[in-house]
């Protein structure tokens, strides 16, 4: 989840390193810092705090075309200058930057203080600069090598040494970076934005790889230290979409680019007449997917409750039962696989570390097959995963997920229907009508969007409650825990989800005077008994936002204000719905004078454990 730049070349290394680490800033960070190779020797500055922190402190430019810089989210040691990376050995020959975990620093640290090392951190990665200082022979490429023998647990490393200016040491475990190729100069960096802005040529480095970097080329080999020959990845991501474009920040204009993302993910995918799914890239043949008896769907956070949704379509369209485990907790609960067991893993970045090690976990209890969705083309789930489908969202800065949520969702049910259709279930017979609802989604969206207004006007009234409550049926109910997630995330306000039928199991007993709830009706089959919860929370004094269909004049009766959406398929509802519970969350966050792109405590890509 931290970030990293590299660099070696032409150009002022500390130039390359802010900037790049200033687009990496969405993945989330406490402490930033930069190594430079400056007139025969290794200039560090860090310090806890946001990039301009660190700008102000290094006043200048220190001189040098060989460099590495990080954003640290802490792990191992809390937010302090001491703790920030780079991090450097007793000498000062040795600068590392990490990604990920070093497992088994504690014994290792242990082993090097006993030696005579002195440690300046509470890190997990300083072990790594004081094992390199201890190992060196005078080759830093054969030093790595010896290193990597060593060190346990999931790591990204930049490495640079005093002694050999001319060079930069690239390796990947478990933890994602890329390596940038220019003319005459070269790059690493956790995250091709990064590098964007220098070049488009890229070596995605897959586990067990590592790469040494000069001015003029870029090798890559095994942790045996034997050459691999690596496909270049052409990147064509418009740099603008990394932009805000206008708007105040990433999360507002993300949200608003839900149409044309939710347009895009279905492109292509929904035959000329309208009539079937058409998934090219899912090499499942009707044979293996007649075979399947039961999915797991696993994934971590907005993917999980995005999850939550795809179980209901898939069940209802094909009669398989779906279960849908949160990934940090399945491969410890000691999971029932057969070989008969569809495993879909949903990850916006495609590299989130408990989603991944549980997509590994399935595979090693000999599941039928892994079908991942993500966002990331060239990630390391999409390339592990049998097959994938990608969500075609473009880049989300934003640390709040709002249209890879989205997009999700339009890829579950694309497959749900597909399943549907290819295994000839009874339910397939409402796929054409489905589809032709899900093509009317981008359209139904932009006006969804237009009821920002009444939604600011209410996130401003009620920025000041410390709570708030969700609550829904059926599908709502899936929707209302994503609802009260976006809301906790980025306003600081204690937001729970709940099943309006239980209701009178406990949470009664939260509903006060005028605190705000949340209330979505969109399920036909359950809007009688949704109207009955809404009355119970009234009665207690509640304050009601209600979430119902356009043209719905029953239930303003009951409740204080009403938000509508454009009447789809009760089974698409989650799309539509969830816009307005975006925006609440996006415009309390901006009342109560919050950081909204970069909420405190959280960041985009979760890459450890």
């Amino acid at each position: 989840m931290c970030g990293i730049v590299g660099y070696i070349g032409f150009r002022p290394a500390q130039d390359v390193l802010i900037k790049g680490l200033s687009k990496l800033e969405y993945r989330g960070y406490d402490s930033a810092g930069i190594a430079v190779f400056d007139n025969g020797d290794l200039h560090v500055e860090k310090s806890v705090g946001r990039l301009a922190v660190l700008e102000e402190q290094i006043d200048g430019t220190i001189p040098g075309f060989l460099g590495i810089g990080h954003t640290r989210w802490a792990t191992h040691g809390r937010p302090s200058d001491d703790n920030a990376h780079p991090h450097t050995d007793c000498s000062g020959r040795f600068v590392v930057v990490h990604n990920g975990i070093i497992e088994n620093y504690l014994k290792l640290r242990e082993e090097l203080i006993a030696k005579g090392h002195t440690f300046q951190s509470e890190t997990d990665t300083e072990v790594v600069a004081h094992l390199i200082e201890e190992l060196y022979d005078g080759d830093l490429f054969n030093t790595t090598i010896r290193l990597l023998e060593k060190i346990e647990g999931a790591y990204a490393l930049g490495i640079i040494a005093r002694d050999e200016p001319d060079k930069l040491i690239a390796v990947r475990k478990a933890s994602p970076l890329v390596i940038g190729i220019g003319e005459g100069e070269n790059f690493i960096a956790s995250d091709i934005p990064a590098i964007l802005e220098y070049t488009r040529e890229t070596y995605i480095l897959d586990d067990g790889e590592m790469a040494v970097l000069t001015r003029g080329q870029v090798d890559v080999y095994d942790f045996a230290g034997n050459k691999i020959d690596k496909d270049i990845f052409h990147v064509t991501w418009d740099t603008v979409a990394a932009e805000k474009g206008g708007y105040e920040h990433f999360m507002i204009k993300e949200i608003h680019e839900q149409p044309k993302a939710i347009k895009d993910t279905l492109t292509s995918r929904i035959s000329e007449d309208g009539q079937r799914v058409v998934l090219n890239e899912v090499s499942l043949t009707k044979e293996q997917m007649k075979e399947i008896d039961r999915i797991h769907i696993i994934a971590c956070g907005t993917s999980w409750h995005a999850g939550i949704v795809g179980k209901a379509a898939i069940e209802q369209l094909t009669r398989v039962p779906v279960d849908v485990e949160i990934a940090s907790e399945y491969r410890y609960s000691d999971p029932i696989i057969t070989d008969k067991t569809l495993v879909i893993v949903i990850s916006q970045s495609g590299e989130t570390a408990d989603t991944l090690a549980a997509m590994r976990e399935a595979k090693r209890l000999g599941c039928a097959r892994v079908l991942a969705i993500t966002n990331v083309v060239g990630s390391t789930i999409a390339r592990e995963a049998d097959d994938v489908i990608i969500t075609w969202a473009g880049p989300e800065i934003s640390v709040a997920s709002t249209k890879a949520y989205s997009t999700q969702l339009i890829a579950l049910y694309l497959f749900a229907c597909y399943f549907a259709q290819e295994r000839e279930t009874e339910g397939a017979k409402e796929v054409p009508e489905i589809l032709n609802a899900l093509k009317n989604l981008p359209a139904q969206a932009e006006k969804v969007l237009q009821t920002a207004p009444a939604i600011e006007a209410f996130a401003r009234a009620y920025a000041d409650k410390e709570d708030a409550f969700f609550i829904g049926r059926g599908l709502d109910y899936a929707v209302s825990l994503e609802g009260a997630l976006k809301l906790k995330e980025i306003s600081y306000i204690h937001a729970e989800a709940y099943a309006a039928g239980e209701l009178k199991h406990g949470t009664l007993a939260l509903i006060i005077e005028g605190v705000p709830v949340i209330a979505l009706a969109t399920q036909d089959h359950l809007y009688e008994k949704m109207i009955s919860n809404i009355v119970e929370v009234k009665a207690r004094g509640a304050y009601v936002l209600a979430l119902a269909w356009q043209g719905d004049q029953e239930i303003g009766k009951t409740v204080d204000q009403v938000i509508t959406i454009p009447r789809t398929l009760p089974f698409l509802a989650p799309v539509l719905a969830v816009i307005p519970l975006q925006l609440l969350a996006y415009y309390a966050s901006v009342a109560r004078g919050n950081d909204v792109d970069k909420p405190r405590n959280l960041a985009k890509s979760v890459t450890v454990e």
